[in-house]
C-alpha cells in the first residue's frame, strides 16, 4: 500500500515575525515588533556588465555587491495607563533621529511556523507616520535599511 502524498500549500505573506535586539551584542533581548501589517524584504545584487570578446557573443555579469532592505507597516501600540508606546516601535522611532550607532537597529526575522528562512542584520530606520482620517488607525511605515551584511541564520522557533 503505498503512502499518500502530502499535498503543496501556498505559503501567506503573515508568515513573517520581525523581531528587534533591544538589549545589547553581549546580551541580546530579542523582542517581537508587534502590529505589522505589511512587510516587504528585499535583498538586492549588484551587477556589472563583465562581457568581453572570449564569449562569442555571450553577455557576462559579475556580482559585485548586495544591499537589503525591509518595508513593513506597523499598527502603533500603546500602553494606555503607563502612557508608552511599544518598546521595539520606540526603538524604531528613536534611532530613526539618531546618529552614528544609535541611528542601527539590530533584527532578525523569520517564518514564524518555523520553516527554515531566518536572517539577521544591522539596519537604519526611515520612520514615517502615515496620518490620516479621523477614522484612521495610527500606522507608520518603517523602511529599515542595511548596514551590513543580511545573514541566514537558524531559525530560532524551528523546533528540534
Amino acid at each position: 500500500m503505498s503512502t499518500p502524498v502530502e499535498p503543496d500549500v501556498v505559503a501567506l505573506a503573515r508568515r513573517w515575525r520581525i523581531e528587534a535586539n533591544i538589549g545589547t551584542a553581549d546580551t541580546p533581548d530579542w523582542v517581537l515588533c508587534p502590529g505589522v501589517t505589511a512587510f516587504q524584504p528585499a535583498a538586492e545584487p549588484n551587477i556589472e556588465d563583465s562581457s568581453d570578446y572570449d564569449s562569442d557573443g555571450w553577455a557576462g555579469n559579475t556580482k559585485t555587491g548586495q544591499s537589503w532592505e525591509v518595508s513593513l507597516t506597523i499598527n502603533r501600540k500603546v500602553k494606555e495607563t503607563a502612557k508608552t508606546y511599544n518598546a521595539v516601535h520606540e526603538a524604531m522611532r528613536l534611532a530613526s533621529f539618531a546618529y552614528g550607532a544609535a541611528s542601527r537597529v539590530h533584527i532578525r526575522y523569520m517564518d514564524r511556523s518555523g520553516l527554515p528562512e531566518a536572517y539577521e542584520g544591522h539596519a537604519l530606520v526611515t520612520w514615517a507616520p502615515s496620518g490620516g482620517e479621523y477614522t484612521a488607525l495610527d500606522q507608520v511605515e518603517v523602511t529599515l535599511t542595511g548596514d551590513g551584511p543580511l545573514l541566514p541564520i537558524d531559525n530560532p522557533l524551528a523546533t528540534p
